[in-house]
């Protein structure tokens, strides 16, 4: 697989996602549509016993310490205490083998519980869970079926769902949130997953 190639592919997700139902309302979300240079904003409240589970990663911004992931990265959440969640992430690598990383997302901002510091101790500049954060749920569905989470500086982005496959009219619905907390949708790539899609295009194309 040419080195290109999987530069420009999926990420872990410092989380990941379950089923995209169509359409789901925005109304409880920001929408305000903030410029770039804002800091990318949470959702007004999370209820982390609803988001902890096993999440499918459906797009992304390509992240270097994920290049040897393939398809199918996704991560399962578990509540630990009222302030930590423990994170394990798996990907398939190009050459079909399971590869795996665990952590913790320790929530920073209490009044929402949407923006946390997710860290893992295998990787470098990421071993600390005290520390700002990096990890901000600023979109998430009434029915929890899918998720946009990011970093404040939107330097990271990932579209996290509960199933592997959505349809053309929630790939819409996906592409048109993205954009509305001010993401560039060509910077975003499809992660490739079992039962969904198998190809890599930017998300403004789909």
């Amino acid at each position: 697989m040419p080195a290109t190639r999987r530069l420009l592919t999926g990420l872990f997700a410092a989380s990941v996602a379950a089923g995209v139902a169509a359409a789901a309302p925005v109304s409880a979300q920001p929408t305000d549509s903030p410029g770039p240079w804002q800091p990318l904003a949470p959702v007004p409240s999370l209820d982390i016993a609803r988001y902890v589970g096993t999440w499918h990663q459906l797009a992304a911004i390509p992240q270097p310490f994920n290049v040897n992931c393939a398809r199918d990265t996704r991560a399962v959440y578990e509540v630990i205490d009222e302030s930590n969640i423990s994170v394990n992430n798996t990907c398939t690598t190009w050459s079909g083998e399971t590869m795996g990383v665990t952590g913790n997302a320790r929530v920073t901002d209490p009044v929402t519980n949407a923006q946390l510091r997710v860290s893992f101790p295998s990787v470098p500049t990421q071993g600390s869970p005290d520390g700002p954060t990096n990890y901000v749920v600023t979109y998430i569905a009434d029915d929890y079926s899918w998720a946009l989470v990011g970093d404040p500086a939107r330097a990271s982005g990932f579209v996290l769902s509960r199933t592997p496959a959505v349809s053309d009219a929630q790939w819409q619905q996906i592409r048109s949130v993205v954009e509305s907390r001010g993401y560039d949708s060509c910077l975003l790539l499809t992660s490739p997953t079992t039962g969904g899609r198998s190809d890599i295009v930017p998300l403004c194309t789909v």
